[in-house]
């Protein structure tokens, strides 16, 4: 179904500027009177989240880049003087560092959310690849982002990362020293990688519009996933998904000041806290939390170059996955082996972060080759053959009969208060 606009222009200037460039009539047809599936449940609250934090990431980092030096001679000084001289330094920083933490905790949620509820499946393919393309670009703007505090675990964890790209044959000596900008780490690395932390956030901030239009274009899921065949099924996104979102972004909040106020270094390694020294090993190095999952894979194949390319493998591979399941069935909610396998995954993955936290050593070791190919098993192996052993639980025919419990009545009215006309479905 085609959907109408029903904005109205209340005012003489806005009916001015509704006919020359009509961007209120897009934020009202997008958040305001843009019908979503009335049976969406908290867990797709964290999209709106994590469009919140991405802004506090934004402008904290602008201020703190004002006072930053990026000069390996000053630059942990430089931190230090915007926690004890700089006004509120303190609170930027620590919500800056937080943050990033708090990011990557609602992004993990969004992601194991849209792999429960099938959303990479026709027609959201689109949808779904520049959401892999946000995580990559997360993670190297939060990777170049921890090098800057240049303390120990800063300096160590980008001589090991950056030195990774040496083992791709042909390319990878280049990349390294373009890298470094010389030919170790040092000054013009830490030039290099604050430039990159300061423009990613904008490129990402680019994506994410592409990513929303790609929502608005083929419709939201929802736990069912069964598509809107009427208008019973569908709300206005406001008050509905702003309300459920509000709720959510206060409790998320809450989480992310406790951190704040109350242990704003818990996430931080003790030897960040140290200034950088080349001449100093730490006796274990180990990224932040969010790349320990990757970071235990890197360690669980013994050669350099079959490490780097599991690392590589073990995120490209979620660009793979609208085609690797095989299943048509959008909702593990009505997919009862799958629904197992898919929580066995996640305890993997949760596997994979505490063994990427200890020493590569002893039992450690199997333990991350076990998860490590149980990690690449589901994805290349059991989603392809679930989609042809696995027997479907009946689906409800519509939204509303999923809500109510019961098929629609004829007497029940044919559209929710202030609900408009369905969104154009294309692809």
């Amino acid at each position: 179904m085609q959907g109408t606009s029903e904005y109205t222009p209340r005012t003489g200037i806005e009916r001015w500027i509704d006919k020359r460039m009509p961007l209120p009539r897009l934020m009202y047809d997008s958040f305001v009177s843009y019908p979503i599936p009335r049976n969406l449940n908290y867990a797709y609250a964290f999209g709106g989240i994590l469009s919140v934090m991405l802004i506090s990431q934004i402008l904290t980092g602008v201020v703190l880049a004002m006072h930053y030096a990026a000069n390996s001679e000053i630059a942990f000084t430089s931190v230090e003087h915007i926690m004890r001289d700089v006004n509120y330094g303190w609170l930027l920083r620590y919500l800056h560092m937080n943050g990033s933490s708090m990011f990557f905790l609602a992004v993990y949620v969004h992601i194991f959310r849209g792999l429960y509820y099938g959303s990479y499946k026709s027609p959201r393919e689109i949808q779904w690849l520049l959401g892999v393309v946000l995580f990559l670009l997360m993670m190297a703007t939060a990777f170049m982002g921890y090098v800057l505090p240049w303390g120990q675990m800063s300096f160590w964890a980008a001589t090991v990362i950056t030195n990774l790209f040496s083992a791709i044959p042909l390319v990878g000596d280049a990349i390294r020293t373009w890298l470094w900008g010389g030919f170790s780490v040092g000054d013009p690395t830490l030039n290099r990688f604050f430039s990159l932390h300061y423009l990613l956030p904008f490129m990402i901030a680019g994506v994410v519009i592409l990513h929303v239009w790609a929502f608005h274009v083929t419709g939201q899921t929802n736990p069912t996933g069964v598509e809107p065949k009427s208008r019973r099924d569908v709300v206005p996104f406001t008050p509905h998904a702003t309300m459920k979102d509000a709720v959510a972004l206060v409790a998320f909040f809450l989480v992310f000041a406790w951190f704040v106020f109350y242990m704003p270094n818990y996430l931080g390694h003790p030897d960040n806290y140290v200034e950088a020294n080349p001449l100093v090993t730490p006796p274990h190095i180990v990224p932040e939390w969010y790349f320990l999952p990757f970071y235990a894979i890197l360690r669980a194949i013994p050669s350099k170059l079959g490490g780097v390319i599991a690392l590589g493998l073990s995120v490209v591979v979620l660009f793979l996955v609208p085609w690797l399941d095989t299943s048509k069935v959008l909702s593990a909610a009505y997919r009862p082996l799958y629904r197992i396998f898919f929580w066995v995954f996640v305890v993997v993955c949760i596997g994979l972060g505490y063994i990427g936290a200890m020493p590569p050593e002893g039992g450690y070791i199997i333990a991350g080759q076990l998860l490590t190919a149980y990690y690449f098993i589901h994805f290349f192996i059991i989603l392809p053959l679930l989609g042809f052993i696995e027997t479907p639980k009946p689906r409800p025919a519509s939204i509303t009969e999923a809500v109510l419990g019961r098929p629609d009545e004829p007497g029940e009215p044919a559209t929710p208060a202030g609900a408009t006309a369905m969104p154009e479905r294309r692809g």
